[in-house]
């Protein structure tokens, strides 16, 4: 998984249509109200009001997942960070909620209903974090 990334959006958690809008700017790169409200539309099952659209963009953008530009008589928005580094932070978040249970003995509990393959990336984990504490004792 990437480094956290220097840039964090002061909210992490996101609405369903925030993340929706979110998800098409990080394909689509820089766009405009009408390209996420066209993108949208080409559902023939879903309505959206242009309005909203642009409503969305605005939070997004206060949340500092976004940025907004104007080029000539048009504003742009573009993703401050990108769906990798997103989801680094997403990770790092649940990771430290899980482990601010503080009591070793219920966190390893869950191990009990892991599969093999979980159980084979937390032994991965622990090894890399071994590694990284020794690594730092040398310094």
């Amino acid at each position: 998984m990437a480094p956290l990334p220097h840039h964090r959006p002061q909210q992490l958690s996101l609405g369903p249509l925030e993340r929706e809008i979110l998800e098409i700017i990080w394909e689509l790169g820089i766009v405009t109200v009408k390209d996420i409200h066209d993108r949208i539309l080409s559902d023939p099952d879903r309505e959206l009001a242009y309005a909203s659209v642009a409503t969305i963009l605005n939070r997004l953008t206060q949340k500092k997942w976004l940025t907004c530009n104007k080029q000539e008589r048009t504003y742009v928005w573009q993703a401050v960070i990108s769906a990798t580094e997103a989801q680094t932070l997403q990770a790092y978040e649940h990771l430290n909620q899980f482990l601010a249970v503080g009591n070793p003995d219920i966190v390893a509990a869950f191990a009990d209903d892991l599969d093999r393959s979980s159980l084979e990336q937390l032994e991965a984990i622990a090894h890399r974090l071994q590694a990284i504490h020794t690594a730092k004792e040398k310094q």
